[in-house]
């Protein structure tokens, strides 16, 4: 067996293929969608795919720069799914809207803005020193859709926009973000605390009471998000990004468990007390029912014709530019899925599932390659935030549990989801980046401390000793 070289490379060149092959895919469905409209390779679709393409291309010259030990598969994924969903909005455009270029802006600043994530956060573990104010933080951006004079108000049941001009952005996307890095930094420093032994009943071992705290603050949030704001969708983000990073920081079974009954509880009381999300559960059972259908407001109209849509799609779907996804109220951004499955088929929809599934994996990848706590629960709390997002949304349109007003990733229309997934996508490269360099090796001067003068957060000192787990980091890790 050939070893394995200890030496990890920066596999950038990788990347620029990958790069070059995902733009083609962005770019050749806007192709197709322009041959549809009789406008294929005019003035727009050179500018719009330039664009693109020096975006995609400026960030990859970034990474070379600033973190050359970056995942190298990250980016041209993020990239294929962007440039999927610009050409789809493009597509559902009707006579005199915008929102393809709208969205084609967006994609613009959110790279931008995901560029500077790596050029000025030289390590991710910087953000651990931001533990509490990230809380502080998350909790106000929780709160603006609710302060008048920047409240957007209710907007179709939510309320959870607010008003920056003439524009509309949703703050509780970046919260997501915010509260994972909270997460991250608390669990990392009181992991011992939360291991504290309970009551055992069976084989599993619970957590003592008062050490509850955290899950019972979690979920009183959650709750919060949907009586307030009437969001179920970013209540259930919320909760679950929780309980799997408490899940993986102590390994305890009995967290997932408290956690799932709490989830059970607060979705019973919910749906008994709150019209909304009784409309909601009701237009899921009952959705082929014709007065559910045809009520106005908490109707099964938008999952019905999206299933219709999705059937008339088969296998390989009817052809971009060829089918009839606009008949779906909200095609372009909550039902784009169905969108996808009318024009591309179950074919496209796998597809577009896989890239999701291995952007899922190699964010996973970066939790299990790098070296501290808090970078290991924040790759893994980022990282599974986008699949929740996208189990939610995806089960929603093809009706395995209710649908929710969640965007689905890159690929919906919404300017504040692309930022906030844009930026997820910065702190995952920084997070592999650190995963997969070399180790500095170079014996200290006497005296000198490990870690002086590198401006870095320590590790608590009330830290177990280091020991075997499945998160420990390989080579083969390291150089995939």
């Amino acid at each position: 067996m050939t070893p394995i070289d200890p030496v990890p490379k920066p596999r950038r060149n990788v990347e620029l293929v990958l790069l070059v092959l995902a733009l083609a895919v962005g770019i050749g469905a806007q192709a197709l969608v322009g041959v549809d409209r009789q406008k294929a390779f005019d003035t727009d679709f050179w500018f719009q795919s330039g664009l693109l393409a020096a975006a995609a291309l400026a960030f990859h010259v970034v990474l070379r720069i600033r973190a050359k030990y970056a995942d190298p598969v990250i980016l041209p994924l993020v990239v294929a799914l962007n440039g999927l969903g610009l050409a789809m909005i493009h597509r559902l455009d009707r006579v005199g809207e915008d929102t393809g270029n709208n969205q084609l802006r967006w994609t613009l600043v959110a790279m931008a803005v995901a560029i500077a994530v790596i050029w000025f956060l030289k390590d991710h573990r910087i953000l651990r020193r931001f533990t509490y104010i990230s809380l502080a933080v998350s909790a106000a951006l929780l709160v603006l859709p609710l302060v008048p004079g920047i409240s957007a108000g209710e907007v179709l049941g939510a309320s959870v926009w607010i008003k920056i001009g003439s524009m509309t952005f949703q703050p509780g996307e970046i919260a997501k973000i915010t509260l994972a890095i909270f997460f991250a930094g608390y669990l990392s420093s009181n992991r011992d605390l939360i291991l504290l032994a309970g009551r055992k009943i069976g084989p599993v071992q619970f957590p003592r009471f008062k050490d509850m705290g955290p899950m019972i603050t979690a979920w009183l949030v959650s709750i919060g998000v949907l009586v307030f704001q009437r969001d179920l969708g970013t209540s259930i983000l919320f909760f679950g990004l929780f309980l799997v990073m408490i899940y993986v920081a102590t390994s305890r079974i009995s967290w997932v468990i408290i956690g799932l009954v709490l989830m059970v509880v607060g979705g019973f009381v919910a749906a008994k007390a709150f019209s909304h999300v009784a409309l909601r559960i009701d237009g899921w059972l009952n959705a082929f029912t014709p007065e559910v259908y045809g009520r106005e407001f908490g109707g099964s109209l938008q999952i019905v014709e999206g299933l219709f849509g999705m059937a008339n799609g088969g296998l390989v779907g009817t052809g971009l530019g060829q089918g009839r996804p606009n008949l779906v109220p909200f095609a372009n951004s909550d039902m784009i899925i169905a969108s996808f499955g009318e024009e591309l088929g179950l074919i496209g929809v796998f597809a577009i599932v896989l890239m999701y599934l291995l952007l899922f994996t190699r964010g996973f990848r970066a939790a299990l390659g790098t070296r501290d706590a808090f970078g290991k629960l924040l790759a893994t709390g980022l990282s599974f935030a986008i699949a929740l997002q996208c189990f939610v949304v995806i089960g929603g349109v093809t009706r395995l549990i209710p649908l929710t007003g969640l965007t689905t990733p890159f690929l919906a229309a919404g300017g504040s989801s692309l930022l906030a997934n844009w930026i997820i996508v910065g702190l995952l490269l920084m997070i592999s980046h650190t995963a997969r360099r070399p180790v500095d090796t170079t014996p200290l001067p006497p005296g000198q401390e490990p870690g002086a003068g590198k401006n870095l957060p320590a590790e608590p000192s009330s830290a177990p000793a280091p020991q075997a787990s499945p998160f420990a980091p390989t080579e083969a890790v390291k150089q995939l």
